[in-house]
């Protein structure tokens, strides 16, 4: 790591033990718990940014973000993950558009409550809203998105987005609620009234209830897997009966029958 190479072994030594207090001290300040994180990877990441802060300890780099509030923030940034882009995985958008969707309006056809969970920059709700506005009319699509990172929820909100992050929209979706602003896109008001942002710290804060679809997709797999057994009954909790959670491509739930799902198909579980 490159914040240990112009260092002597006994001050390798410290440093790693000093990870434990570390560990207390972000939570203290940022309430982000990183023994729910793997931490071999998570290591990595954090020794990237201290060094690149140009801290020689766990300790020096602490003082940096309690008193710089944007190098608060870019820490926080760092270690949240926030890879993005609109109808990612698109066959699974395919099954939720011809499959799920169907089943969610045979429960309940007046309107939808749909979490987004770890939406980071926006282009999973707002891609959950179009795909749904084929079914329904728009003011009937109820969105919570989460995240707990405050700087990716404020791009959201903008919802102005590049060529790249769009490019699997369906070419009638970019043409109906996208406008072209220079080089980029901006999503439309009208779709945007469909999502609510919220800061959210799905380790720590409660869960909103009632939910017909949950989406939390390529997040839990750096949690722990005590961490993970806890989010998935906590969803689990969190919806409808008949209500469906769909995950990401890289995840699995393997006990979820003892939580109580139905497997749906690889990525989605019902209630």
């Amino acid at each position: 790591m490159a914040l240990f190479l112009h260092m002597r072994k006994d001050e390798v030594k410290a440093m790693l033990d000093n990870y434990e207090k570390f560990k207390a001290d972000v939570f203290r300040l940022t309430k982000i718990d990183l023994n729910c994180y793997k931490e071999k990877q998570m290591r990595r990441r954090i020794d990237t940014l201290v060094s690149k802060n140009s801290a020689k300890t766990y300790d020096e780099y602490i003082e940096i973000i309690k008193n710089d509030k944007e190098k608060f923030e870019q820490f926080v940034n760092f270690l949240t993950i926030n890879v993005s882009e609109f109808y990612r995985n698109p066959d699974q958008w395919k099954l939720l558009d011809e499959k799920i969707i169907p089943e969610l309006m045979a429960n309940n056809s007046r309107s939808i409550t749909i979490w987004s969970a770890a939406c980071s920059t926006g282009d999973e709700p707002y891609s959950l809203a179009m795909a749904f506005s084929k079914h329904m009319p728009l003011s009937n699509i109820h969105i919570v998105a989460t995240d707990i990172d405050k700087q990716v929820l404020e791009h959201a909100k903008l919802g102005l987005y590049n060529e790249k992050s769009i490019a699997a929209v369906p070419d009638e979706m970019k043409k109906k609620y996208f406008t072209k602003v220079g080089s980029s896109y901006q999503i439309s008001d009208e779709i945007k009234r469909c999502v609510q942002f919220k800061q959210h710290n799905l380790l720590k804060d409660p869960y909103p209830k009632d939910c017909d679809l949950i989406v939390c997709r390529n997040v839990v797999i750096y949690f722990t897997d005590e961490a993970k057994d806890e989010i998935y009954r906590k969803f689990y909790d969190s919806l409808k009966k008949g209500g469906v959670l769909f995950i990401g491509s890289t995840e699995q739930i393997m006990n979820y029958k003892e939580m109580g799902f139905e497997r749906k198909s690889s990525f989605f579980f019902g209630k």
